[in-house]
């Protein structure tokens, strides 16, 4: 088998459009859930489940789920309505259902306005071979997404005087040119270090056959790292070049500074920190276990999909620039615990969320927008007139994409086990929130 690519950092996120095909979907009137207690795949108690299930038997194509509840917050008697557009029924639902039907997403779309449930949309299968549908709590690898998570646990070393933003390489690891170990930490984190790609070399690939634990994982990938970043590729702070080989060695100053293994930290003070109680740093054993765990489905050359968890290049773990898995609600327990201090102050949440580097129209992945920026592990977009803050993320049968919308007061969360684009989604719920919200000036 053909090893493929493990990262696309010039496609890292939303790409080109699909079109749109027929609708299905059906709304849940009631809004009632049925519940079961599942255990999470890390060993711990998950918490109640909350799914709703309908469309499609075992034997089908097309699962759909359904979960439209939430305990309205205080102040939602006097919130602006909730556009039909973005309803259930509404004109972002029957896109999404379209593109489902054709065959063109699997996965979880979930819209959040004012902390309160608007729409939550699972399609296609989990995992085909056993007939498990995709559900509302179903857990995605998130891929790039994971930077968010990465960045985050740096930004808490720097609030603790452990990590100095301007501080070189070199200060918190050895074994790097002189050249390379002179970039810092901040160049590290937007992405302006001139570092490059890690997952592309042969070496990877065949590390990915022989590494059989999280600390195999990470010391062959910054041996790898090492020797191949004899110098940055340009003036370090004087372009922007997506780099996952950057945000890998962030993670390994992550385990550096704090004394605790990455896998360990990010455990403990980000994914439980935040209440992520269904997501993890999970190892291929935990994945190919787990009936709550998407697998990736790979595009071939001949355009049907493949499970990549039977291919000999899905590695035993994922590593500080791809490797979180986490279902849809986690993602914006996530975004919660950030924006309410739970994991960094107030002032550092809003500093490494906002934008630091200004992307040229150029730097992909290319989306239309007002103006883009590359933050701490943050992409920052205005977009219609509104701004946007999170991630994308692409890799082998995944795609990933978290949307928070500070001043409308919006999240979207998009997870997908194909690796077809999900520009058309993504794009499509900027259109209807920003659209729907006037112009003002905006706080957040």
């Amino acid at each position: 088998m053909t090893a493929p690519h493990h990262h696309r950092p010039a496609e890292d996120g939303p790409t080109s459009p699909s079109a749109p095909m027929s609708p299905s979907g059906q709304t849940n009137p009631s809004g009632q859930t049925n519940p079961s207690r599942p255990t999470s795949p890390s060993g711990l108690a998950g918490p109640t489940r909350r799914t709703l299930l309908t469309g499609a038997a075992a034997t089908a194509s097309l699962a759909v789920s359904d979960m439209a509840t939430g305990t309205a917050p205080a102040h939602a008697d006097r919130a602006e309505p909730v556009p039909s557009s973005l309803r259930p029924g509404g004109e972002f639902d029957a896109y999404v259902a379209r593109l489902a039907q054709a065959d063109q997403f699997s996965g979880t779309v979930l819209l959040r306005h004012r902390s309160r449930p608007v729409l939550a949309r699972s399609y296609g299968m989990a995992d085909k071979a056993r007939s498990i549908p995709n559900g509302p709590d179903t857990i995605f690898k998130l891929a790039s997404v994971s930077k968010c998570l990465t960045a985050v646990a740096l930004g808490q070393l720097v609030q603790r005087d452990k990590v100095d933003l301007h501080a070189p390489l070199g200060d918190y690891l050895d074994g790097f040119s002189a050249e390379t170990a002179k970039v810092t930490v901040h160049h590290l984190l937007t992405h302006t270090a001139g570092l490059g790609e890690y997952a592309q070399s042969p070496e990877y690939r065949q590390g990915l056959k022989e590494w059989a634990s999280e600390r195999e994982l990470m010391d062959g990938v910054l041996a790898l790292i090492r020797k191949q970043e004899t110098a940055p590729a340009f003036t370090p702070g004087t372009r922007h070049v997506y780099s996952n080989s950057g945000y890998f060695v962030l993670g390994a100053v992550v385990a550096a500074a704090s004394g605790v293994p990455y896998h360990d930290y990010v455990r403990a003070h980000v994914i439980a920190a935040a209440g992520m109680r269904r997501s993890g740093l999970y190892t291929r054993p935990q994945v190919l276990e787990s009936r709550e765990i998407a697998h990736p489905y790979w595009t071939q050359q001949s355009g049907e999909r493949a499970d990549f968890t039977t291919s000999e290049f899905f590695g035993h773990v994922g590593g500080p620039a791809d490797g979180v898995y986490a279902c849809a609600p986690d993602l914006l327990a996530f975004v919660d615990a950030l924006t309410r201090g739970r994991l960094l102050s107030p002032a550092y949440a809003s500093a490494f969320t906002s934008g630091k580097v200004l992307l040229s129209p150029a730097d992909r992945p290319v989306v239309p927008a007002d103006a883009r920026f590359y933050g701490y592990g943050f992409r920052d977009t205005v977009t219609g007139g509104h701004r946007t803050w999170g991630h994308s993320g692409s890799a082998v049968g995944v795609a990933a994409n978290l949307d928070v919308f500070p001043g409308l007061d919006w999240a979207v969360v998009v997870l997908s086990n194909y690796d077809n684009p999900i520009t058309p989604i993504v794009l499509k719920a900027r259109e209807l929130i920003t659209r729907s919200a006037p112009l003002a000036t905006e706080g957040g």
